[in-house]
């Protein structure tokens, strides 16, 4: 059981050492997968309703635009509308009950 133990912990700290350390965030490159993800159109959903916001999604997804562009590209909203509706710091988290 120890020299199970030891080379789990000398693996461990191998790993450490030559995957994780030195390891630093790329915050433009989140922000950039985050407004380009198509699982955005859950928030438009409620406002347009499922089968004009999956065509949204399936149009930005054919055409390798981000959700916005389809939105706008389609005449369904404006980019700022879009703004408004589309927040997702707003969709992660534990949600909150209105009282």
């Amino acid at each position: 059981v120890l020299e199970s133990i030891e080379l789990l912990a000398d693996a461990v700290e191998s790993f450490r050492v030559r995957c994780v350390a030195g390891l630093q965030i790329d915050r433009a490159r989140i922000d950039e997968l985050l407004h380009r993800s198509l699982m955005l159109v859950t928030a438009l959903a409620p406002r347009l309703g499922y089968d004009r916001a999956a065509k949204v999604a399936q149009h930005a997804h054919a055409r390798g635009i981000t959700l916005r562009d389809s939105v706008v590209e389609l005449g369904v909203m404006s980019g700022a509308e879009f703004d408004r509706l589309v927040r997702p710091e707003r969709m992660v988290g534990p949600r909150r009950t209105r009282r």
